[in-house]
């Protein structure tokens, strides 16, 4: 079977509204301190590519973008005081705008060269690749979103944090500290990823009518893989990533120090590599339930 044409005119006027856009948003964002200027650049490209690949997982990566930059900036004042490296409105540099989204990007690519920018449901009896691409892509952005919304509504909590590996309490900005508010701002991050999916997904994609109606399976599915993608994040974080008290900057630290007293983990991975390596593992088991349920 031939493979279809990824540069038809569908996918040229993609592109077109794709650059305007992710420019539009890319400005914003910088003026607005979400990204610094690398991060900038590197969230044109990004969702420049995604757009192009498909207005439904542009639709995701901006879901995603857009409520994480919301909930990051909740509750600044505090988060000030115990957050190691706080930045004003939560300023994502080039670094972490492509540990957040590298994987998707190949996997949209790799969709719109296999379809040529045809938008489809998961349906396994057509394609089980296609079906675990698609699977792939909603479970990396419910592991970001979730994971985000974890953080950044979890800090706010006035639970007790616990260690997710000990159930011992820790103090706040803990990596792989959890507590329940956390978990369930996971579960609701990765919703809104899969809600975002079967809404845009009715305007783009062409199914059977028993076929659409199956898409909604995406969102218990979607809802899961946020959490999944946090507790995965979590158990990392408190195993692989250093965290330490420091008795002068009255702070928790990932550094070790002469005036930092450990707490738990170690120094293995840092934030980053975490966050890439939960999202990684999320992408695969999404796809992987995406493939055995669709």
């Amino acid at each position: 079977m031939a493979i279809p044409n990824a540069f038809d005119s569908p996918l040229a006027a993609r592109s077109a509204v794709g650059a305007a856009l992710a420019a539009v948003i890319a400005v914003r964002a910088v003026r607005r301190r979400s990204l610094d200027a690398s991060g900038g650049v590197a969230g044109f490209v990004v969702m420049a590519v995604h757009i192009s690949c498909g207005y439904r997982y542009g639709a995701l990566l901006l879901a995603f973008f857009f409520s994480s930059s919301k909930v990051t900036k909740i509750g600044e004042d505090h988060k000030r005081r115990i957050e190691e490296n706080f930045k004003e409105g939560g300023q994502r540099n080039w670094i972490q705008v492509l540990a957040n989204s590298t994987i998707a990007t190949v996997l949209v690519v790799i969709f719109a060269l296999m379809t040529g920018g045809q938008d489809q449901c998961m349906d396994s009896n057509g394609s089980k690749l296609i079906t675990g691409i698609i699977g792939g892509i909603i479970g990396h952005y419910c592991c970001c979103n979730g994971d985000t919304w974890s953080s950044e509504i979890g800090v706010l909590s006035n639970e007790q944090p616990r260690l997710i590996t000990s159930l011992k309490p820790v103090r706040k900005g803990t990596n792989g500290a959890v507590t329940l508010q956390g978990l369930l701002a996971a579960t609701g991050g990765g919703l809104i990823i899969g809600l975002t999916f079967v809404v845009v997904g009715l305007l783009t994609a062409e199914c059977s009518s028993d076929m659409a109606i199956r898409q909604l399976l995406v969102l218990p599915i979607s809802a899961a893989a946020g959490l999944l993608g946090s507790l995965i994040d979590s158990l990392l974080g408190a195993t692989l990533e250093f965290s330490g008290y420091c008795s002068v900057r009255k702070k928790v630290v990932s550094k070790r120090g002469p005036t930092v007293t450990k707490i738990s983990g170690m120094t293995i991975l840092d934030n980053d590599a975490v966050n890439a390596v939960s999202i990684l593992l999320t992408t695969v088991l999404t796809a992987y339930v995406c493939i055995c349920i669709f």
